[in-house]
């Protein structure tokens, strides 16, 4: 498939957009067959009723987990739906076992998921990073030889800066040292590759898979999953359930998991090598037009294989403000991203945008010049 055809495929699957969207990161377009494989589920619950909707849907939902487990190279995972990618680490470290409770990550952390890592007692341990924020391979290998934490957690792709991580090498490094590895894909899956066999990988519907918001997933291998306690485990007179379904116990929107399990089925049909291709293709593009912009700093460097840009301000342009008026004044949509993203390593806010791969050049080039023209209507 053509980058030409990829995007044609992509944007007439989808209602057209109201002004330029450049936030998947955040949020991505969601397609008419998810939006309608949800509303179909939710009108066969008003039907039938919603536990023999949800037993009906049920081969739905097994392929979507499948997907899941392809996705992130892990086909012997068990996959567990919560509602996003926090409630999928939260269940997680809550069941990690009580003794074991030494994490390693980057200064870059996700600030969230360092608050999620303090609620269960972990402690936390810094990997050494190059100058751009991308783990130190060679150093961080050596500390975790001397002395290894009871896991790695690492954000591949994180939410404040396009820089991708050596995902696949700090693989190989945590099962050679026997470190269990936890992969937070919140933004890497369906955007980079992240079937590198992790231990456990998590990760959200609405971002680069383009499913419906207030659904996630945590995959967990079998090894891993047999030495986990869920927080709130199952009582004595509740038996037969595995690891996985307590996990996974508790009230559902289950539609909107059935559209999230349509939304992984179209992004395998569409070919996730072409998508990754064509999101960093997007990516290079974006970060060569405004890399001379006035008042804006790119912070990744013009390669990376990522879709996002981050813009950094200098001479006190206002990332907020700027926002606010994109929206405002030309329908674009950006993301605003504040210090508690990464509160170890983000000084100042920043400005980011993330077109999925049915963005064009001309559509850049009309943010470029939208940009230009919010930083002097903003007084930045």
């Amino acid at each position: 498939m053509t980058a030409d055809s990829l995007a044609d495929r992509w944007r007439s699957a989808r209602p057209p957009a109201a002004g330029l969207h450049l936030d998947s990161a955040a949020c991505s377009r969601q397609s008419f067959a998810a939006m309608d494989a949800a509303a179909k589920h939710a009108l066969h619950e008003a039907e039938v009723g919603g536990y023999v909707a949800a037993e009906a849907a049920a081969p739905v939902l097994d392929a979507g987990r499948a997907a899941v487990a392809t996705l992130c190279g892990m086909p012997d995972a068990a996959v567990v739906f919560t509602t996003g990618s926090l409630h999928a680490l939260d269940l997680l470290l809550g069941a990690w076992p009580t003794d074991r409770r030494t994490l390693a990550c980057l200064p870059g952390e996700y600030g969230p998921n360092l608050a999620v890592m303090a609620a269960h007692g972990f402690e936390v341990r810094t990997l050494p990073t190059l100058d751009d924020g991308r783990l130190a391979l060679d150093d961080a290998a050596l500390q975790l030889d001397e002395d290894p934490p009871d896991l790695v957690h690492l954000t591949p792709l994180a939410s404040h800066r396009g820089v991708v991580q050596p995902l696949a090498m700090v693989a190989k490094l945590c099962r050679q040292l026997g470190v269990p590895l936890v992969v937070d894909a919140a933004q890497a899956l369906g955007h980079i590759d992240c079937a590198v066999g992790a231990d456990a990988t998590y990760s959200s519907s609405r971002k680069w898979l383009a499913g419906p918001r207030g659904v996630g997933v945590l995959a967990v291998r079998p090894e891993l999953m047999d030495r986990l306690t869920p927080r709130l485990p199952a009582p004595a007179w509740a038996t037969g359930l595995s690891v996985a379904q307590q996990l996974g116990f508790g009230e559902a929107n289950a539609a909107a998991r059935v559209g999230f399990s349509v939304a992984v089925g179209e992004h395998l049909a569409c070919g996730p090598e072409a998508i990754r291709a064509r999101l960093a293709h997007l990516g290079n593009v974006a970060r060569t037009l405004l890399a001379d912009l006035d008042g804006w700093a790119v912070v990744e460097e013009d390669e990376e294989p990522s879709a996002i840009t981050t813009l950094a301000p200098v001479d006190g342009a206002d990332p907020e403000a700027v926002r606010a008026w994109l929206v405002a004044e030309r329908r674009i949509v950006t993301t605003y991203a504040g210090v508690a993203r990464a509160p170890h390593e983000l000084s100042a806010p920043v400005l980011r945008i993330s077109p999925h791969v049915d963005t064009t050049a001309d559509d850049l080039e009309g943010f470029a010049e939208a940009l230009i023209a919010a930083t002097a209507a903003t007084g930045s």
